[in-house]
């Protein structure tokens, strides 16, 4: 081999293939023999430096690399979270091209960032990177490592300022200048940063129907570090993309590529080894105020940090921004509520309109002011609305039962009454309620009399008991266990009726109870049942308040049938309690019967 390939160390995904032909032991040799020059052989040589060479977009873009150049706002923020896979970023290989080791194998990032934009023209942004996963791949046994620290970390903080200089967002293009300034808050001995790096940079974009572009280049001002006996500085950096609105606009779908070369080292610009460039084909998904977006594409050179395979994943919130306001002159000599840029007639009062040559003005010749002239309003002195019968054009719709609905809302035109949620009900008088018990009288058997509602029409809207002449009407039977003077819980009600109608006519003095059986049976068994009937019904009302000096008792047997004997109902008629005003006092205004 030739003393310049022999001196040659090993290289961090660098090189291509060997143009020398060589057999598998002398391979294995040079593994060795670079890997003892470049790690054992210059132990200060790996010094550190931020691997990775994904920069992502300032919040509020469209892109995941590039910018959409959106200024638009003031105090308008962006806030997201990119999430970056790289798969095998940083590989070692001998001069045969075979791969040693990977010396970091997955790298995934969260890129946490917030912007700003200010007078439409300024934006301040700044994002800060955190490695969730770091994984080393063993070398080939017996082959000396790269030690590298793995597992989380944090990368160097960003701080980002641009100026737009040209065009505005959405035109074909618009230019803006700005830098980039990383703080060393990276590891050095995990390949994420720790020294100070400046990016001044010229940004483009554009957009033209649904087709939309972007590129930027600028220049990555960095220290000197070295790798595997590589020399690494500065680089110049470039980037660009392009993409096809679709959905409305919601969605953009287009490759990005971004790449560098070293511009100070003993490379020469865009050699492969100092040379990483990468594509990913993305998609950015705009709903309301966030845009989400997927990525992936693979590393296209063997420079440091160009992987195989990278993946990305972004989530963003982008305040929309605030319409502009125009200040609208106020200004309304006449006062018509029509502000005088707006007013055909400014110094006369009038009314809105549809032709803009009357807006403002007054209609001419309306007396009234219902917008109907007076040439052709019916009813020129009464403010009314247009018909397209000459007779009533211009004058109030009618209402003849003047209960105020209009006659073309009134079921009942001659008839006043109430509104109503049902159309044939509206208008219309309600039903006469006499006694207002809510049992209107043409189903109430009392409509003279407040009650209660009843299944039975001959009782529907009558009280339970009430004063006719001089019998208090019961409006159901008292009854009584078979053959026996006790009541029955079905009685209750009714002599609570009865209690309560005595306290409420003091004037009835005495009260005569009378009972009464059917004709079944002995006489004289039936009497006595009877008085005994008449008897419990007295003893019942005095135990609930009645005073025993209003009340008598007596029984009648089977002597005063209502009806015949020889049927059931003639006997479930004949078989009662009568009661009977014998005494009362002078007259005085009748109660509410209940």
């Amino acid at each position: 081999m030739g003393e310049s390939e022999a001196a040659r160390p090993c290289s961090g995904k660098f090189g291509g293939p060997s143009r020398r032909a060589a057999t598998r032991s002398s391979q294995h040799a040079l593994i060795v023999i670079a890997l003892l020059a470049c790690v054992a052989g210059d132990a200060t040589a790996e010094d550190g430096f931020a691997l990775n060479r994904f920069e992502p977009a300032e919040q509020g873009s469209a892109w995941f690399a590039l910018e959409s150049l959106d200024f638009r706002g003031h105090g308008r923020f962006a806030l997201g979270v990119v999430g970056d896979y790289a798969y095998q970023p940083l590989v070692l290989y001998d001069e045969a091209d075979n791969k040693v080791q990977a010396v970091l194998s997955d790298q995934l990032y969260a890129h946490v960032g917030v912007s700003a934009v200010w007078w439409d023209r300024l934006r301040l942004s700044a994002s800060f990177p955190v490695v969730l996963v770091s994984t080393s791949e063993a070398p080939s046994p017996g082959v000396p490592t790269v030690d590298v620290a793995t597992g989380a970390n944090f990368g160097d903080l960003r701080f980002g300022a641009d100026v737009r200089v040209l065009g505005r967002y959405g035109d074909f293009i618009s230019l803006a200048l700005g830098t980039h300034v990383h703080a060393p808050t990276g590891s050095s001995s995990a390949f994420t940063g720790g020294k100070w790096q400046a990016q001044p940079h010229l940004l483009v974009a554009g957009q033209l129907g649904r087709f939309e572009y972007a590129a930027s280049t600028g220049l990555d001002v960095r220290a000197s570090a070295s790798f595997a006996g590589q020399e690494l500085g500065s680089e110049w950096v470039f980037a660009a993309s392009s993409g096809v609105r679709l959905l409305s606009n919601r969605l953009l779908v287009g490759p990005e590529l971004w790449g560098g070369t070293l511009v100070s080292s003993s490379m020469g610009v865009f050699d492969k080894e100092g040379t990483p460039v990468e594509v990913v084909l993305g998609a950015h998904y705009r709903f309301q105020e966030l845009n989400f977006g997927l990525g992936m594409g693979p590393g296209l050179s063997r420079g440091v940090g160009s992987p195989s395979v990278r993946a990305l994943a972004s989530l963003q919130w982008v305040a929309e921004p605030a319409e502009p306001t125009l200040e609208r002159p106020t200004l309304d000599l006449d006062a018509d509520g029509i502000v005088d840029a707006d007013d055909a007639c400014p110094t006369e009062a009038g009314r809105a309109s549809t032709l803009r040559a009357r807006h403002g003005c007054p209609l001419p010749g309306d007396s009234d002011g219902d917008t109907v002239v007076d040439r052709s309003d019916a009813c020129p002195a009464e403010p009314g609305e247009a018909t397209s019968a000459p007779a009533t054009n211009g004058c109030p719709p009618p209402d003849t039962d003047g209960d105020g609905l209009l006659d073309r809302d009134d079921a009942c035109i001659e008839r006043a009454g109430p509104t109503s949620t049902v159309a044939a009900q509206n208008g219309c008088p309600l039903p006469i309620d006499r006694d207002g018990d809510a049992i209107v009288d043409a189903r109430d058997a009392c409509p003279d009399q407040v009650g209660q509602p009843n299944p039975d029409a001959g009782k529907n809207g009558c009280p339970v008991v009430s004063v006719q002449g001089d019998e208090l009407r019961v409006l159901d039977r008292i009854q009584f266990e078979n053959g026996k003077a006790t009541l029955t819980p079905e009685s209750e009600p009714i002599l609570t009726a009865v209690a309560r109608l005595l306290e409420e006519h003091s004037e009835i003095q005495k009260l005569d109870i009378q009972g009464h059986t059917d004709g079944r049976g002995q006489h004289g068994s039936n009497l006595l049942l009877s008085e005994r009937r008449a008897a419990a019904v007295v003893r019942w009302l005095v135990d609930h308040g009645i005073a025993a000096e209003r009340l008598s008792s007596r029984g009648f047997g089977p002597d005063r049938p209502l009806e015949g004997n020889d049927t059931d109902l003639g006997r479930l008629r004949n078989r009662r309690v009568e009661f009977h005003v014998v005494e009362r006092t002078t007259e005085v205004p009748a109660r509410p019967d209940r």
